[in-house]
């Protein structure tokens, strides 16, 4: 539970006469439902949006200058925000407040200072804790069964800022980071929506995160970070399947050279300990579904990709020449701290790893 400081927080006001003027930071998926939100509110005027270039390889990027053109908004696509233009051109604008939603870097301080009341941030987690990089998929990977958003005024620190408000947002066996996301935009959306009143008179909410047992840092993940441990009990590889599926990278195993990649799975049956049955081997079809050993227990992969072509896992098996006793590569144990986010990159990745950015 995030500790909150004991002062009563600024009161709730009303928006000032006229129409607010905001600006909207934006890169992935979370973003594009707010700007449609603000763009469709009357109580605020969209003055700029700002994202990356259009050749953005950001996992699950979005096309919010598309956007804006349609409602007439200037759009900036690559925009320097530590270049004197770049802040040329938000001064320019008379920000009230800026939204920060779905942007993958800090935000530098001369930026902050611009909006008159303030820049007003959103997270996926229970602030403080889950600070840093892709919370929802580390959160998933690690079986945790709840994350949240957090809305938050942004200071020059990672997430520290103070918090206007959190919805905490459960996570089921069968989510998959793309529906976590859903539900975690949507809950951010209803928080900008239900404060702006407050963040456009500069009386929000603040409430002061204290850093204690429960704050941490969460380590940056790479495309090359979804390389599969089949030597994890099947449960754990289902969540490592499950966080890292559309929109990001995907999950995916070597196997004669060529990278399969699984973007469905479900927990399979359990297996006799047969010791000649080594971790990442196929070992039939049922329900369905294309069962691999794990460490303990089986995993139904339901949907896989290989050469590009993603299919149904029965077909990928009838297809593509992986019959029954295929193994997937093993992973040593250097790669599997750091695809944990517990060491340091190993030496030699493969060639083979996705190129996309992840988020």
């Amino acid at each position: 539970m995030t500790t909150r400081s004991t002062a009563a927080p600024t009161g709730v006001g009303s928006a000032p006469a006229g129409r607010g003027r905001i600006a909207v930071l934006g890169a992935v998926h979370e973003s594009l439902p707010m700007l449609q939100a603000l763009l469709d509110d009357s109580r605020v005027e969209v003055v700029a949006v700002v994202t990356p270039s259009s050749t953005c390889q950001a996992s699950g990027a979005v096309d919010l200058a598309a956007v804006a053109r349609r409602y007439s908004v200037p759009a900036f696509e690559g925009l320097d925000l530590k270049s004197p233009e770049g802040l040329a051109i938000l001064a320019r604008s008379e920000l009230d407040l800026m939204v920060v939603v779905g942007w993958t870097r800090l935000v530098p301080a001369p930026v902050l200072a611009i909006p008159r009341f303030g820049c007003v941030g959103f997270h996926a987690s229970l602030l403080p804790r889950h600070r840093g990089r892709a919370p929802v998929n580390w959160a998933i990977i690690r079986g945790e069964s709840r994350t949240g958003a957090t809305m938050l005024m942004l200071d020059a620190g990672v997430d520290t800022g103070p918090i206007v408000d959190q919805r905490p947002i459960d996570i089921g066996l069968l989510d998959t980071c793309g529906t976590v996301y859903e539900r975690v935009a949507a809950a951010g959306v209803e928080m900008m929506l239900e404060h702006l009143p407050a963040l456009l008179a500069g009386r929000a909410p603040r409430y002061v995160q204290v850093s204690g047992g429960e704050s941490d840092v969460l380590p940056k993940r790479t495309p090359e970070m979804g390389i599969t441990d089949w030597a994890r009990p099947s449960l754990d590889v289902h969540n490592w399947i499950r966080a890292l599926t559309h929109p990001y990278p995907g999950a995916f195993s070597f196997v004669g050279g060529d990278t399969v990649r699984f973007w469905r799975s479900e927990p399979g049956p359990a297996t006799s300990d047969d010791p000649k049955m080594r971790p990442g081997t196929v070992i039939g079809c049922a329900d369905g579904g294309v069962l691999v050993a794990a460490a303990q227990g089986t995993v139904r992969l339901l949907v896989v990709e290989e050469n590009g072509v993603e299919l149904p896992a029965l077909l990928w098996f009838e297809r593509a020449g992986r019959p029954v006793g295929t193994t997937f590569d093993p992973v040593d144990a250097a790669t599997r701290r750091w695809a944990l986010g517990l060491g340091h990159a190993p030496e030699r990745l493969t060639a083979a790893a996705p190129l996309a950015v992840a988020g």
